[in-house]
């Protein structure tokens, strides 16, 4: 008779077939690589049938293997949702609170912090600076500050603010090369990475030939781009407003696909 399967057996499958590698999942879990080899021998021993293929690059799921993972996932979903139903019904205010938000963002976030602290005293923030989308529903944060357009249906949120555009450009680059038209500077543009944003977007309607000096992936590199004289660049007025060499070239914000940001 087959020991049967318990939950941390089941997120040690759910590791490896998500991580491809015991290295990964020892990482994800916690624990040392000798650990996961142990206890993935032990378990594939006890139910009598191979859940992992090993290979040179790594470990990848036997048909058993798949379809433990895709249960221990929607079990993982189902404790998930028990922790934060459960976790709403405390209403004092208190622990550890992750919050993720862009490294532009995150300029705006400081800013409040301290009378968020003076107001709920008992809260630690945990401040997360990555430009990645974090899984909410994993718990890699409780709350994420976002510029998005269109956030997602699974998560509860609101719009906080209105993001506005403008084009700015270094005091001395707008002083060497005068009024021209717009489609006369130099532009600094953007990598594919940033290929979905607004300013891309904009650029792409509003900009079809312009000379285009260098591209950045970041916006902070292109707000110090921009600063170094290098051209003009589309900027969110939070960001370009706070640069002291910058001056925006457009007194109105851009009204164009006005983005939003929400938690």
């Amino acid at each position: 008779m087959h020991s049967p399967l318990d939950w941390n057996d089941l997120r040690l499958v759910l590791a490896v077939a998500r991580e491809g590698s015991l290295s990964g999942a020892a990482r994800k879990l916690g624990v040392t690589h000798s650990t996961v080899f142990r206890r993935l021998g032990t378990i594939e021993t006890a139910i009598g049938t191979r859940l992992f293929e090993r290979f040179r690059d790594g470990y990848a799921p036997t048909p058993a293997g798949e379809t433990a993972a895709a249960s221990a996932a929607r079990l993982e979903d189902e404790v998930l949702a028990l922790e934060r139903r459960l976790a709403g019904q405390d209403l004092r205010p208190s622990g550890t609170v992750r919050i993720t938000t862009t490294d532009t963002l995150g300029v705006v976030l400081m800013r409040h912090l301290p009378a968020m602290r003076a107001a709920h005293p008992e809260i630690q923030p945990e401040i997360i600076i990555s430009n990645a989308m974090a899984n909410l529903t994993r718990r890699e944060a409780e709350i994420a500050i976002r510029p998005t357009p269109a956030p997602s249906e699974l998560l509860v949120g609101r719009r906080v603010a209105d993001i506005a555009h403008a084009v700015y450009g270094s005091r001395a680059y707008l002083a060497r090369r005068g009024d021209k038209d717009l489609s006369a500077h130099d532009w600094i543009g953007l990598d594919d990475a940033l290929a979905g944003t607004v300013i891309a977007g904009w650029m792409r309607d509003k900009l079809h030939s312009a000379r285009i000096s260098c591209r950045v992936d970041a916006l902070p590199a292109l707000r110090d781009a921009a600063a170094a004289g290098l051209g003009l660049a589309v900027l969110p007025c939070y960001v370009g407003d706070l640069a002291p060499t910058l001056r925006r070239v457009t007194p109105k914000p851009l009204a164009e696909r006005a983005r939003r940001c929400g938690c």
